[in-house]
């Protein structure tokens, strides 16, 4: 069991750092919480009872400091909690959540032996449905427990080798904005045929949240699921129709590849 008296820290209050400090809030742990606009630091803290620091406090006084800020700033926030992290002598692991920075980078600035924690989240973890993806650099078994257990009211936590990290958050990390064009395509053609635009926007994500637990409850292939739903010569096989003219499935396999192509661009790679 992690203590739960030591704060958890937030270096970075944007989207997804408030997001997973309401996840670490719920699991019962203190926030410290660092960000270069002081009242956006302020006001999460205040949102969950936790307290405003600079980088230099979080990185000494945190058994877990995440760093959520955007990639082209986080060397130089590295580099500017390297020394604080090289004095210290307790445990401490450093929880990255930078699209497309390695642990290898990540580790030749605060030094070979730091513990790391990669992960790419996604924003459902603010409703406690999220997709957490992660691998490690030098994290022991104890380390990993901890963080688990600070995240487990984030939703689902897969760990996966970093070489394919990328990949997918490319799927778990962009989709939930390519699910949300969905529901409102789907919502728009129900208006189109009369229906109030309040219901259609209800059906339309009720549906989608309804395939999507049938999909992880039943453990059958989504083509297979689809076939059920298409009676011969009836309406959804029409429907499944338009959509293969309109290369539905091309598209979407694109931008998944698409972001997955911009994210290996942010570190100067190419596919």
């Amino acid at each position: 069991m992690t203590d739960k008296r030591n704060p958890v820290g937030f270096i970075g209050a944007g989207v997804m750092g408030s997001i997973l400090a309401g996840v670490v809030s719920e699991a019962g742990f203190p926030l410290l919480i660092s960000d270069r606009d002081r009242q956006k630091a302020d006001d999460l803290a205040g949102r969950y009872g936790g307290r405003t620091a600079e980088n230099s406090e979080v990185a000494a006084e945190c058994r877990y400091i995440f760093l959520a800020v955007k990639p082209q700033v986080l060397d130089e926030v590295l580099r500017e909690i390297s020394g604080v992290l090289t004095e210290r002598q307790d445990r401490f692991t450093v929880v990255s959540m930078a699209a497309g920075v390695s642990t290898r980078h990540i580790a030749s600035l605060l030094g070979e032996q730091t513990p790391i924690i990669r992960i790419m989240p996604n924003t459902p973890a603010g409703v406690r449905e999220g997709m957490i993806l992660f691998c490690l650099s030098n994290a022991t078994d104890a380390d990993v427990g901890g963080f688990r257990e600070i995240m487990s009211a984030a939703g689902r936590l897969d760990r996966i080798p970093e070489g394919l990290i990328d990949a997918g958050s490319a799927l778990s990390g962009c989709g939930p904005a390519f699910v949300y064009m969905f529901i409102e395509a789907l919502a728009d053609g129900a208006v189109c045929c009369g229906l109030p635009r309040d219901r259609a926007l209800l059906y339309a994500a009720q549906t989608v949240r309804g395939a999507a637990t049938t999909v992880l409850e039943t453990s059958e292939h989504p083509g297979k699921l689809k076939d059920d739903v298409c009676s011969p010569g009836g309406t959804t096989i029409d429907g499944v129709h338009a959509l293969e003219n309109g290369a539905f499935r091309s598209s979407v396999m694109n931008a998944v590849v698409s972001s997955y192509e911009k994210t290996l661009s942010l570190r100067g790679e190419k596919k």
